[in-house]
């Protein structure tokens, strides 16, 4: 049986993004008969092995496959040996290290590195010297392609000129409709979960609790709202290192008693959080490669506020399916909510916009139907062409 080895440099504790992309290309592998591989950092916990267990699917363990460590080298080697692949595909892991040509020495035919990585506030893509050029040529000589998640993480990885530019492929981050199901008695459970009153609308950012995520910038913004509009309650979902720093900092300002802390949710559609939430945030400082939160809210017509960095506006039209702020700005963000929050048919013509564009965009069925084009893999036959090098496609 042709098999892909999915390389995922991240543990999967939660159902998000990287592992409905991971199930549904399980499932369409299937369907033309292909065994599914999937490497992650840590053992998934047992709600996440569920969802993933597909009869096709393989779990295995590579540990510190994020960073060009001999140890990831080496288990990696042991887990082609084991299934001899057609393809194997890389994703949350370093763009220059050893695994691409572990996948080469170890009969993977074609090679794929998917780019995930956010940039920091201030990244600006530049040409690279023609040394660093010439060297990450040859360490990246066996990848087939490399698939950004948006236009500007494209632009990221081609302005280097690190590889040809018919190298890399944009095929977006995408949302599994599938699971879609808007649910007022799931939106009422949260509610009694968390104590959240009835009247009190639901603000809702799900991200890491991390500076880059532009916690602090939300909770002054909330203090703005909070002067105008009292009946509001801001709902944080994720867990992260500044979550106790940050509580404190609320405390300080006034606003603990409208601010609501969940968690890591192992799965916010099953759990009602965006069926619970009036409005959506993602008011990230650093530039996010796409913004999988902002897509997932959107399928279930939220209006959303999010910051103009790295990929995010490629998802939110701007007064249309939500608005667009500057980084690092409250009182943009405070304006924005309080305009939401008073404006109800706003809400929902908003909502409605945004779940038609995350339907013509970025729908999980047909982004990986297209990661399947990409792979060579077809209906008419399972089989690959040896001949195909790196950075060319089966017509």
């Amino acid at each position: 049986m042709n098999t892909v080895v999915s390389v995922f440099g991240v543990e999967p504790r939660r159902i998000g993004g990287n592992e409905s992309f991971a199930r549904e290309l399980s499932r369409q592998l299937a369907e033309h008969g292909w065994h599914s591989v999937l490497c992650f950092l840590t053992p998934p916990p047992p709600d996440v092995l569920s969802y993933l267990k597909l009869p096709n699917v393989s779990i295995e363990i590579l540990e510190e496959s994020w960073r060009p460590a001999p140890k990831a080298a080496k288990d990696l080697g042991r887990i082609l040996r084991r299934y001899r692949p057609a393809i194997l595909h890389l994703h949350f892991i370093g763009f220059i290290g050893f695994l691409p040509w572990v996948g080469r020495l170890f009969s993977a035919r074609r090679i794929f590195f998917t780019d995930q990585g956010s940039r920091p506030a201030d990244y600006v893509a530049r040409r690279a010297p023609l040394w660093k050029r010439i060297l990450v040529r040859m360490i990246n000589w066996p990848l087939t392609k490399v698939i950004c998640v948006s236009d500007f993480n494209k632009r990221c990885m081609t302005t280097p000129g690190v590889l040809p530019e018919d190298r890399f492929e944009r095929i977006y981050n995408s949302v599994d409709f599938s699971r879609v199901e808007k649910s007022k008695a799931r939106a009422l459970d949260f509610r009694e979960r968390y104590q959240i009153p009835l009247n009190r609308k639901i603000v809702t950012q799900v991200s890491w609790i991390i500076p880059e995520k532009g916690i602090p910038d939300l909770l002054e913004a909330t203090r703005l709202v909070l002067k105008e509009e009292h009946d509001v309650q801001l709902v944080l979902v994720g867990d992260g290192a500044y979550r106790d720093e940050y509580a404190k900092v609320a405390v300080e300002i006034g606003i603990q008693d409208h601010l609501t802390w969940t968690g890591l949710v192992q799965d916010p559609f099953a759990e009602g959080v965006y069926d619970a939430a009036d409005i959506v945030c993602q008011v990230s400082r650093w530039q996010e490669a796409f913004g999988w939160v902002i897509a997932e809210a959107m399928a279930y017509e939220k209006p959303i506020i999010g910051t103009m960095v790295g990929g995010i506006p490629e998802i939110i039209e701007n007064e249309k399916s939500g608005f667009l702020v500057e980084p690092i700005n409250p009182s943009q963000i405070a304006e924005n909510l309080l305009r939401l929050l008073r404006e109800e048919p706003l809400r929902k013509q908003m909502g409605e916009a945004g779940c038609e564009r995350v339907k013509a965009k970025f729908d999980l069925r047909k982004n990986v139907a297209r990661v399947l084009e990409l792979y060579g893999v077809s209906g008419r036959s399972p089989e690959l062409d040896d001949s195909v090098g790196p950075g060319h496609t089966r017509d």
